[in-house]
């Protein structure tokens, strides 16, 4: 063998255990890559969509799934600008700070999340177009409050679900009912030939609670509705139901708290996602946040407590918490097409993000009532959360309107007390006579009872009389009145019996009811009474002017009676009450001639009666009348 072909065949063997080599090498490599390689999902992204030719170009979608946050992300459109990709400390959470350029399009654009050159996942995210039209409500409508499980049941299937932890149980007052969207659906010409022009449902988010989860409070999602309530398009189609018919939709919402069952309390975005734990109860004293002598410690303790232990207290100063919370009422507000929110436990969250979500609604929905829930006792302290009130000072909410909880606290005292100096009548014209202290009082929800409350009817001893007169103030006086369902056929109810005792199911709501409350002949003599009275006044009051948008002009009571007016530049209503336990009130008119020298006669409305001559007015004990003046 020459030495060539010995160089030759060596040279071979060495290219051979080079290749070999390399394909062991390669093997170990690919080996090594599979055995370290991340796995990567893709659980939610929240918002589900979003819109163009919003005000605000700028939005932040949330990705949750395993590993994800370890991905690199690209968004390949023109349209569509990829700002940030936002990464905390849990490995499962990416936010995306993107743009969405004037120029985009209703459609899909894709977003790939890259490791290692190559891309993992891929989705396909949608915009849909933009609607705008008039939003709001007023002074000129009558809101329905309903709790959804209470009311009606649509649809007997969705009462249970096998994902859903709570099963249906109508016997037991605080377990589940089955009242559904399509219940309220069914029941719309009922409300809207009763003098309803607005509904306001409690919340029909999905509540995934073991128990007592009817209510709505404690969410687990905040983009679904609970399936025993319905669905997304259900919800929608409420929407648009109510609004055939001339109907407004309020969405109850909360950004306080959510529900344990939370899917993020299985795996937080970040450490301070929540305020605190469960043993660090808030003190329910939101007269603390309009209070400029107040600790700093029982500020903290009122807005970073939790509400219940089943309730954990959301940290609205977490940047990414507050965008998320803000994105959904806009989403909300787009998709079911919302008039109106009304935000529970407005006093709880930090203050300064319930005003910067409130900003961030107008901007987009400039015409949009926001309504807060501020469950507190002295005007001055609601009159804070309203925008530009003289009570705030510095700040200013953003909201439109505030619930009169001092007007509810006088209404239920007025008509059982004796009048003194500051009770009975008199701590009714002494909640008006601070209406000064609003930058508008005639923007604040007022009401009876609600869903927290006393049945009204139980407040006043079931006294026919004493509830006729509440109501007449209630759809009278200044302000967006607002009846809590079967308040028209004076249902009953005391809460310290329990929560399940004031929202006890409405009847007729059910096919197996016996009594059928939505039909005259399903009501009994009482209940007819009654439902004929508040919806005479109430579809009346749709048509007066000086009521719904008038001005508010009262007297001081005497002797057990309490006149005031609602006025316009042509037309006033009077309304005179009289308080006596056991005496019928003759009133001399001329005491009120700053409004009545316009005016020669008038018709009593709940009667019908005609009043020829302005002079005087005999009226019953524990009664009221409402005069329409006639020039």
């Amino acid at each position: 063998m020459s030495t060539e072909t010995k160089v030759s065949i060596a040279s071979k063997e060495t290219t051979a255990k080079m290749k070999i080599k390399n394909i062991i090498f390669i093997t170990l490599l690919f080996l090594a890559n599979s055995i370290f390689a991340q796995d990567f999902d893709i659980n939610r992204v929240e918002p589900p969509n979003w819109f163009t030719g919003m005000k605000n170009s700028e939005l932040q979608i949330m990705v949750y799934g395993k590993n994800i946050g370890n991905t690199m992300v690209e968004i390949k459109s023109e349209d569509i600008k990829l700002i940030k990709a936002n990464k905390t400390e849990n490995p499962n959470y990416l936010f995306l700070d993107i743009e969405i350029l004037p120029s985009a399009k209703p459609g899909i654009f894709q977003i790939n999340f890259i490791d290692k050159y190559r891309i993992v996942k891929k989705y396909q995210y949608e915009l849909k177009e933009k609607t705008d039209r008039k939003r709001g409500f007023s002074s000129e409508d009558l809101i329905y409050l309903i709790m959804p499980d209470r009311f009606a049941n649509g649809i007997w299937e969705n009462d249970s679900n096998k994902l859903m932890l709570e099963k249906p149980n109508r016997k037991n007052p605080n377990g589940r009912h089955g009242g559904d969207i399509q219940g309220v659906i069914n029941k719309l010409d009922y409300l809207k030939q009763s003098g309803f022009t607005a509904l306001w449902l409690n919340p029909v988010l999905e509540n995934n609670m073991p128990e007592y989860s009817y209510h709505g409070y404690a969410i687990t999602d905040f983009y679904n509705v609970d399936p025993r309530h319905g669905s997304n398009q259900d919800y929608k189609r409420l929407s648009d139901e109510c609004h055939k018919r001339d109907m407004k939709i309020i969405m109850d919402m909360i950004f306080n708290h959510c529900g344990s069952n939370h899917w993020w309390l299985k795996d937080l975005p970040s450490k301070d996602w929540l305020n605190n734990d469960s043993k660090f109860n808030t003190n329910y004293r939101g007269e603390v946040i309009a209070d400029p002598n107040a600790s700093q410690y029982d500020i903290n303790k009122m807005n970073a407590g939790w509400f219940v232990a089943t309730m954990p207290d959301l940290n609205q100063h977490n940047p990414f918490l507050a965008k998320y919370l803000i994105q959904n009422s806009i989403w909300w507000i787009q998709f079911a097409d919302l008039d109106g929110i009304r935000m529970d436990t407005q006093a709880y969250p930090f203050k300064d993000f319930m005003s910067d979500w409130a900003k961030a609604v107008h901007n987009e929905y400039p015409d949009i009532t926001l309504l807060g829930e501020t469950w507190l006792q002295a005007p001055a302290f609601c009159a804070y959360f309203q925008s530009k009130s003289p009570a705030a000072g510095n700040y200013d909410s953003n909201l439109n309107s505030v619930t009169d909880f001092p007007l509810y606290y006088a209404l239920n005292a007025a008509f059982n007390e004796t009048d003194t100096w500051t009770n009975g009548l008199l701590g009714l014209y002494y909640v008006f006579a601070q209406d000064f202290l609003y930058a508008d009082a005639n923007q604040n929800v007022i009401f009876l009872d609600n869903h927290d409350l006393n049945r009204y009817f139980t407040s006043v001893g079931e006294n026919i009389n004493k509830y006729k007169m509440g109501m007449a103030v209630l759809l009278t006086s200044r302000g967006i009145p607002c009846l809590y369902y079967g308040s028209e056929i004076a249902q009953d109810g005391l809460e310290s019996m329990g929560h399940g005792y004031i929202r006890q199911d409405f009847p007729g709501g059910w096919q197996t009811d016996s009594l059928n409350a939505f039909n005259y002949n399903g009501r009994n003599q009482k209940q007819n009474e009654i439902y004929s009275f508040v919806t005479k006044i109430a579809n009346w009051r749709k048509t007066n002017k000086a009521v719904t948008t008038g001005k508010f002009l009262h007297f001081i009571p005497e002797n057990n009676v309490y006149v005031y007016f609602r006025y316009s530049s042509n037309s006033a209503v009077m309304v005179i009450l009289n308080n006596s336990e056991d005496e019928k009130r003759t009133v001399e008119l001329n005491r009120f001639n700053e409004i009545l020298k316009d005016y020669n006669s008038g018709t009593e409305i709940i009667s019908d009666k005609k009043i020829n001559k302005l002079d005087k007015i005999n009226i019953d004990k524990k009664s009221v009348m409402i005069i329409e003046l006639s020039k």
